[in-house]
């Protein structure tokens, strides 16, 4: 599969191919389905860049292809960069709870990476602990895997942490090992996209919610020598990397959070 790439600032927006640095995701969403479903706003769209209407439930809602709201220390970001994207919005009550309304066609590639961004912006050496916490709810039809994408701040490197997926979507590059971290099992995978590393730690057994700790992922990449201790670490992104989701499915974030000390 072709990988993603970090979330670039709100005023920087930038395409993806077969993963290009930069753009991605962390956040929480409102029950959406039945008010979207009451207001025909998805049945509506045409295009990805079209505006949403205004809903009073919602704090904040998009169909911008690059449509960003900062809250409460994050960024959430609906961030359609793939080829042959269909139409995707996001409506949220705060940066903890929000809801993806995507319709992408049935085609290989991945179309898009909603996500909500929370800076940490430290050297793994100088963190202590790095964790979040997230709850779920996604569909039982499509591709797509929910994840954390964790960048330094040159965007040489990507850690990607995979809770749950669904459908025709793996890894990129080949797999290394397995390896307990943080209380879980994981099977780990390394690669390039062809701009940066990509590391990807995908869970021996999926889960819609619980706590994921970054740290130790982090120490341990260290351990192998595949970034040295002094890498500062830019952001840690949480969403859905979708590659279809054909006749419109929802992804529902019902709790996020990320803390780092």
């Amino acid at each position: 599969m072709s990988r993603r790439h970090p979330t670039p600032a709100p005023t920087t927006p930038r395409t993806r191919t077969a993963r290009t640095p930069r753009t991605r995701r962390t956040l929480r969403a409102l029950v959406l389905a039945p008010l979207l479903a009451a207001l025909g706003l998805f049945g509506s769209l045409a295009a990805p860049s079209q505006a949403a209407p205004a809903s009073p439930a919602a704090a904040w809602e998009t169909c911008d292809q690059w449509g960003t709201w900062q809250n409460g220390g994050y960024t959430l970001y609906n961030n359609i960069w793939g080829q042959g994207a269909g139409s995707q919005c996001i409506a949220a009550d705060s940066a903890s709870r929000w809801t993806v309304r995507a319709d992408h066609p049935n085609t290989g590639g991945v179309k898009s990476y909603p996500n909500a961004k929370y800076v940490v912006g430290r050297p793994i050496s100088g963190i202590s602990t790095l964790n979040s916490t997230f709850d779920v709810t996604v569909p039982s039809a499509g591709a797509y895997n929910t994840s954390y994408d964790v960048w330094d701040s040159d965007h040489q490197h990507e850690i990607m942490i995979w809770p749950n997926w669904h459908g025709a979507v793996g890894p990129i590059g080949g797999k290394v090992t397995d390896v307990s971290l943080g209380g879980r099992q994981w099977a780990v995978y390394k690669g390039s996209n062809g701009n940066n590393n990509v590391y990807s730690f995908l869970a021996a057994q999926q889960t819609k919610s619980g706590r994921i700790d970054i740290k130790p992922v982090l120490d341990w990449i260290v351990r192998q020598g595949w970034m040295p201790s002094n890498e500062v670490i830019g952001d840690v992104q949480f969403g859905y990397e979708i590659t279809s989701s054909s006749g419109g499915l929802d992804f529902r974030t019902n709790s996020f959070g990320v803390t780092a000390n």
